[in-house]
């Protein structure tokens, strides 16, 4: 691929909104492959995500982001502080919002894009609305007053329609995200598709399975990291993932009855990892209790979360 002509242009574009509007559904459709996990449970991404697409005369750095959301704690701090550190570091903004909750629940939208909204206003960037869910919403005619909202919200900003989980709408919101970008050379190999390590895909996977196997309150005191990475020459990769609870009862809770629970994710992120690695997988997981640790600053950066 030749990238020195003055027509091909290279940036990066954050994709912002509030918990489960569908920005990692969002980033996987554009890539055509997964490299962000997806739950219904809001708040599921922690970390930038970052995603690249390369095209024939561009390649867009796409930075998943974590919701903006006002729920307190310190890791709720970093995941907003982390959200508009990676628009900082933006050639362009999409702001993905969730068209079917609003449409049945207009109440909400004020409420849930308060947080951003002063934010997104005082954006040099270009700003793009993507107005996503919108598969989902039955009657069509809802979606005018959400629109007409969106605009009054943010009326420096060019809306779009989009199903992220479909891919409806999602060629036309790129055909207006590229010139939003300057020229310049692509910087990554056409075939890469992200920056993260094989090690951060795995405890993602690990987690993704987490979210959907507990409870509703459970998962926002998990986190996973790996312990153990190792490849030998029959192609068997070796991975140990140690999964992070705040209480006792919360251990008890991953393990299940006769360790049924934490199995079962095993299971789930097994087939993740193999199509991850390419190979066979060996998975072994553990379960420790390091008490509040979602007010623990140090062990937050260890996560990667936060300055």
């Amino acid at each position: 691929m030749s990238t020195n002509e003055t027509s091909f242009r290279f940036g990066t574009v954050a994709l912002l909104g509030p918990p489960n509007a569908g920005k990692s559904t969002l980033l996987n459709t554009v890539l055509g492959q997964k490299v962000a996990i997806v739950t219904p449970k809001p708040q599921t991404t922690r970390n930038q995500i970052t995603g690249i697409r390369t095209e024939e005369r561009a390649q867009i750095v796409f930075l998943d982001t974590p919701g903006v959301h006002r729920m307190k704690g310190r890791m709720n701090r970093f995941l907003n502080l982390a959200a508009w550190q990676a628009v900082e570091r933006a050639d362009a903004v999409v702001v993905l919002v969730d068209a079917d909750l609003y449409a049945r629940k207009p109440a909400l939208l004020d409420k849930e894009l308060a947080p951003l909204a002063e934010g997104v206003r005082r954006l040099a960037q270009p700003v793009l609305v993507a107005v996503n869910k919108t598969d989902l919403v039955r009657d069509k005619a809802a979606l005018l007053p959400v629109m007409r909202a969106l605009g009054e919200l943010w009326p420096q900003a060019e809306l779009f329609p989009v199903s992220a989980a479909t891919g409806q709408g999602v060629a036309e919101l790129l055909d207006a995200v590229r010139p939003a970008l300057p020229e310049g050379e692509a910087l990554f190999p056409e075939d890469q598709l992200s920056t993260l390590s094989l090690r951060f895909l795995a405890a993602e996977a690990i987690r993704e399975q987490l979210f959907l196997a507990l409870r509703q309150e459970l998962p926002y005191s998990v986190a996973v990291e790996i312990e153990q990475w190792e490849e030998d020459e029959d192609g068997l990769t070796r991975i140990g993932g140690l999964i992070w609870v705040g209480r006792d009862s919360h251990k008890a809770m991953v393990i299940g009855k006769g360790g049924q629970t934490l199995k079962a994710v095993g299971q789930a992120a097994r087939q993740e990892l193999k199509a991850l690695v390419g190979g066979k997988v060996h998975l072994e997981l553990w379960v420790k209790v390091r008490r509040d640790w979602t007010e623990d600053p140090h062990f937050l950066r260890g996560l990667g979360l936060g300055d």
